[in-house]
């Protein structure tokens, strides 16, 4: 049987080991959109269009897989066409993704 000092050790060492898988699962399922799992949509008012800019100001509802709350905000669009799919004051789904360090519009649906 080992010593107790290297038991104590071991256990010392293992439960912040295990804590750390714990938080790192709590921590993917918190963020909504795990690897493989697509994001969800969000409803959304578009509230500007700037085909120049190409970025779209949507006032929408939270937005779980970016840890975001309501709000209005600007947008970039990950295709121009897309500026052309939606009109000021319609109620559109969308999807927003973090691409290249921006807040991106991926896909636009209406409902």
């Amino acid at each position: 049987m080992p010593p107790l000092h290297a038991l104590l050790i071991a256990a010392i060492i293992a439960v912040p080991v295990a804590g750390l898988a714990q938080q790192k699962d709590e921590h993917s399922s918190h963020h909504g959109a795990a690897a493989g799992t697509a994001a969800p949509l969000i409803d959304g008012e578009v509230r500007r269009i700037d085909k120049e800019a190409k970025k779209l100001t949507i006032k929408h509802g939270p937005i779980t897989n970016l840890d975001m709350p309501a709000m209005t905000m600007v947008f970039q669009v990950q295709d121009p066409a897309m500026l052309d799919q939606v009109k000021v004051g319609e109620t559109i789904k969308f999807v927003a993704e973090k691409t290249g360090g921006a807040f991106t519009v991926t896909r636009i649906e209406k409902p």
